[in-house]
């Protein structure tokens, strides 16, 4: 199996946190934050949410990252074994766990399926309930996004760009994710074969991160220096700030209409879960 060492950096930028996080606030009244800490860490980002609740991201305590899955207000860490960083990246309704683990200073995938670890030489960062995985391949120093679908691997760029992201797909298949073009950042979704921007209006930049099976797309923007969540729905777009925070991102959406992200308060980065009432 060829083994390649993938810079942190790149799959920060796959995940839309590769920007100064800034926020106003503003969030709708008719929607529930819930906080998501885990206990002695310094930081806590959850990163995806499957249909049933359960969420998975990753914290880090004494300098030393781990992954962690939250099911039932129970949490477990998610460690790859022998890794000295493990950050899952998306779940799927079977609880099948997709992301990425440094080993050896070497940054390879992980799957972990019925507690059964599987690497690769390519980075998953999303999964849907048929098992099908997108994420990144670095080949050359460019980066492509690609779809595993029933064994079968493709390699996919969006028209013209110098870097392009898979990070959440649903169970139809459409897909979503970042790409570059003269070094600035927009969102894609890519359904029915075809593919088109996801572009914040007045957004200096927009990351887009999940989608869920309703075609309800989540992700980051900034504008005037400040980054906010934001919920595409219906063709509108709403902007999710966690009250309070100076930096708020979204990074996943279930089909019940559930978010997860981050926020920081006092240069702290927390994680929340968003519910509609």
């Amino acid at each position: 199996m060829m083994r390649k060492s993938v810079a942190l950096s790149l799959f920060v930028l796959c995940l839309g946190l590769g920007v100064t996080l800034k926020a106003q606030s503003g969030e709708p009244e008719s929607d529930v934050f819930t906080t998501i800490d885990i206990p002695g860490a310094s930081s806590t980002q959850a990163i995806g949410i499957n249909s049933r609740g359960d969420v998975v991201g990753f914290y880090v305590t004494d300098g030393v990252q781990h992954g962690f899955l939250r099911s039932d207000d129970s949490v477990t860490t998610v460690d790859v074994p022998g890794a000295s960083l493990t950050q899952p990246a998306g779940i799927n309704p079977r609880g099948d766990i997709v992301g990425f683990y440094v080993s050896d200073g070497v940054m390879r995938g992980f799957l972990l399926s019925d507690d059964s670890f599987t690497t690769f030489d390519f980075g998953p960062l999303g999964i849907n309930p048929r098992g099908d995985i997108v994420g990144v391949q670095s080949i050359n120093g460019v980066v492509h996004a690609f779809l595993l679908s029933r064994g079968e691997f493709t390699l996919f760029d969006f028209p013209g760009a110098s870097f392009t992201s898979a990070l959440g797909i649903n169970a139809r298949g459409d897909i979503v994710g970042n790409y570059a073009i003269g070094g600035l950042f927009h969102g894609y979704l890519l359904s029915g074969g075809e593919l088109s921007s996801v572009e914040v209006p007045g957004a200096s930049a927009t990351f887009s991160r999940g989608i869920n099976n309703r075609g309800n797309i989540v992700g980051n923007y900034t504008s005037a220096g400040a980054t906010h969540g934001y919920l595409l729905r219906g063709g509108e777009f709403t902007t999710i700030d966690f009250p309070g925070a100076s930096s708020t991102g979204a990074a996943a959406i279930n089909s019940r209409g559930e978010i997860v992200g981050t926020y920081t308060i006092g240069g702290v980065t927390h994680s929340y879960q968003l519910t509609e009432r």
